[in-house]
């Protein structure tokens, strides 16, 4: 819709300051060419300024000075009926970030909703497309007292099913009970159908204002699925609705509610239909990333939704994160893991590598007998982890493949030398018939086969460990090859080729410094040659970026070690700390700094106000709490307020192991019994505490938190011994 009497949508374009202003990319200057070839007759050329919009004043959702000052002139180019729909779209994406950078907060907001009076009228725009963008982006401006009543008059007439969802959303998301009482009125039996559309935004509504699950929500959202096809697009989570329900009902926190979430996943998985089914995939792997409880619950539920080849391989990524637990489902697993193993067969690769996770003694075979072939399994086995954190189970037949495979290093591709090294390596002495083949290995894969050959000669057969020790010295003499110096003194106790390696890497400033300074520390006083080397290679040029910063903290843990110098440590320390607050990435390099601190115990005294200003960072709070309560004087610190900064990093996810290390640091009289009742969250609450990170280690670095937290609850709650 072209509006006839607004013929200049860019006056003023050229009197605004756009050179001293920024965008993700630096300066705007770029931003009025933008904003004219949106304008333009250029079709091509508008959809490419579009895309250049969205990259640089709404850049992966961030908002900057420049997109306040770009706003005013985007509303009237979709005034105007220039590209309306997708305009509207990105302004709305504007106004509902909260990520902004150099601009003052809501200012971008405020500019979207100073531009109401000339949006509101495209809520009646002859295309249905506009009107539902319409209503999502003013939506998103907060401005309640203007856009509601709009978008209630609205309801009352839009008749397009799309449209009237996005409306209905909008009210909702302007006022929840406002939303929830039009929710109520969509789901009243009494009154005419809605379309589906409708249905499912007011099921939304209804779940946002905190109303209480009943069963017409509950059979209107069974009755919706396959849901993935209703929701909105402009929702970031529109293709998994089931999912975000269910998401929903996990967060309130209610026993009932849970039960309810694995009900409506329950009747997903057993639905005849491939596109509910996968749709209940979803929303179960989303409740097992968030709920406790969920696994066991859903795990032979699972079964159901196996149907064919194709809902195996689906399942098989949630299969292999809860381990143990999806047992029950093993022998869907078993037949696509053992196919085909003299061939590449990615979905047996990828049956396989979930089986080794779920069955790891029945799955061991079937990797031998495909080892070469099954990359993904292959470092399933290698990177295993079970609760307890032990190596892949040992397997005589997976071991006799393993020795095959190595035999042939020069066919070795990828990661093959790491993981078939690092799989021997978990078995220790019982993989020690592997040693032959190790030793031939050495020149074409040194650090790996240096590393897996101490492991298993440790507790062999003199005649074998001789022969490691051979072998490990004539690569460390000739290649200088760290790992063989570093396996040689654990064999034969020989330390001069670890520290001739460790000299140089120190001394060529190579990226290995770090590494070599790790070495180094482990040493302790036997390094003390080395400290010479470890105090040139602190950097002098005092850089700020994360690899310098961790650099130099390795460097100062080994000067620690090596030589007890704390005049020295604590200045590089000090020094840590301060580039760090340059660099805005620094937060976990704050960490290992405050967890080298700690090692000094009172010698760390001078760097009490370093780690005090780092308590009101949760991720950089357990650190410095554990680095306190070693270095500062005991009668000085407020134990309840250091543990309560440990308990909020670890409630808020940030670093929830190291506020264990924390607590346990604190000791069991720190807490209060508020404090404990929070502690018994973390332990027994059925929400998962830790959320992010690799999403294959989130379900077990889960569980092995639960574990900690329980054992802390126990010591903090035993009974004092007379």
């Amino acid at each position: 819709m072209l509006r006839m009497d607004l013929v200049h949508p860019l006056d003023g374009l050229d009197t605004r300051p756009w050179s001293s202003l920024s965008h993700a990319y630096g300066s705007a200057e770029d931003v009025p060419d933008l904003l004219r070839a949106l304008a333009g007759a250029d079709v091509d050329a508008a959809k490419e300024a579009l895309s250049g919009l969205y990259g640089s004043v709404l850049h992966q959702g961030t908002v900057y000075a420049a997109s306040a000052e770009a706003v005013p002139f985007l509303a009237e180019i979709a005034v105007a009926g220039h590209h309306t729909a997708d305009v509207l779209a990105l302004l709305g994406g504007m106004a509902e970030s909260e990520d902004e950078d150099g601009v003052a907060p809501g200012a971008v907001r405020a500019a979207v909703a100073d531009r109401l009076p000339s949006l509101l009228p495209l809520l009646a725009s002859p295309e249905p497309e506009v009107r539902r963008t319409a209503a999502w982006a003013v939506s998103h401006t907060r401005a309640t007292e203007v856009a509601l009543p709009a978008l209630r008059a609205r309801w009352d007439e839009e008749p397009e099913p799309a449209a009237r969802a996005e409306v209905l959303a909008g009210i909702a998301r302007l006022d929840l009970l406002a939303g929830a009482a039009v929710a109520a009125s969509v789901l009243d039996p009494a009154q005419s159908a809605q379309s589906a559309e409708v249905r499912l935004a007011a099921v939304f509504a209804s779940l946002d204002a905190g109303a209480p699950w009943t069963e017409p929500l509950h059979t209107t959202m069974l009755s919706l699925l396959p849901a993935n096809v209703l929701r909105s697009d402009l929702d970031p989570e529109g293709d998994e609705p089931l999912a975000a329900v269910v998401e929903a009902l996990l967060g309130r926190g209610v026993r009932m509610e849970r039960k309810v979430a694995f009900a409506l996943i329950d009747a997903a998985l057993h639905d005849r239909r491939a596109e509910v089914r996968a749709e209940g995939l979803w929303a179960a792997d989303r409740a097992c990333m968030l709920s406790r409880s969920a696994p066991r619950r859903l795990a032979w539920n699972l079964r159901a939704a196996a149907v064919d080849e194709e809902s195996v391989i689906a399942m098989s990524s949630l299969l292999g994160r809860l381990g143990s637990v999806a047992a029950p489902a093993a022998d869907i697993l078993a037949p696509l893991a053992g196919r085909n193993p003299a061939q590449d067969d990615d979905h047996a690769d990828q049956a396989l590598a979930a089986l080794l996770l779920v069955a790891p003694a029945q799955a061991a075979p079937l990797l031998a007998a495909g080892l070469g072939r099954r990359p993904r399994a292959l470092g399933a086995a290698a990177g295993f982890r079970d609760a307890e954190g032990s190596a892949f189970p040992y397997s005589g037949e997976l071991l006799d493949a393993v020795r095959h495979r190595l035999a042939q290093p020069e066919a070795l591709i990828g990661n093959e030398p790491w993981q078939l090294t690092n799989l021997l390596a978990g078995w220790g002495a019982q993989a020690a018939p592997a040693l032959p083949e190790l030793c031939a290995a050495l020149p074409h894969f040194p650090g790996q086969a240096a590393r897996a050959i101490a492991s298993l000669a440790a507790d062999c057969a003199p005649s074998d460990r001789a022969r490691a020790v051979t072998s490990l010295r004539a690569m460390a003499a000739e290649q200088e090859v760290l790992p063989a110096a570093k396996a040689l003194l654990d064999l034969d106790g020989e330390i001069a080729p670890l520290l001739h390696c460790l000299e140089q890497d120190l001394r060529r400033g190579t990226d290995r410094v770090r590494e070599a300074a790790t070495m180094a520390a482990a040493l302790g006083p036997r390094a003390a040659g080395l400290a010479p080397a470890l105090r040139k290679a602190v950097d002098a040029a005092n850089a700020d970026t994360t690899p310098a910063l961790d650099r130099d903290i390795a460097l100062a843990e080994a000067l620690w070690h090596v030589t007890g110098d704390a005049d020295g440590v604590v200045a590089v320390l000090d020094s840590v700390f301060a580039r760090a607050e340059r660099n805005p990435w620094s937060r976990w390099s704050v960490v290992r700094a405050a967890r080298t601190t700690a090692l000094l115990g009172p010698a760390g005294r001078p760097l009490a106000t370093r780690l005090e200003a780092a308590l009101g960072d949760p991720v950089q709070a357990p650190a410095a709490v554990l680095a306190l309560t070693a270095v500062a004087e005991p009668a000085s610190l407020d134990r309840t307020s250091l543990a309560d900064a440990a308990l909020r990093s670890a409630e808020s996810d940030a670093d929830p192991a190291g506020a264990c290390d924390a607590l346990e640091a604190l000791g069991p009289t720190a807490l209060t019994s508020d404090q404990l009742r929070r502690l018994a969250d973390l332990a027994d609450g059925d929400a998962r505490v830790i959320r992010s990170g690799i999403e294959d280690r989130v379900i077990r670095q889960d569980e092995a938190l639960r574990n900690r937290a329980r054992a802390l609850l126990a010591v903090c709650t035993a009974p004092a011994v007379p």
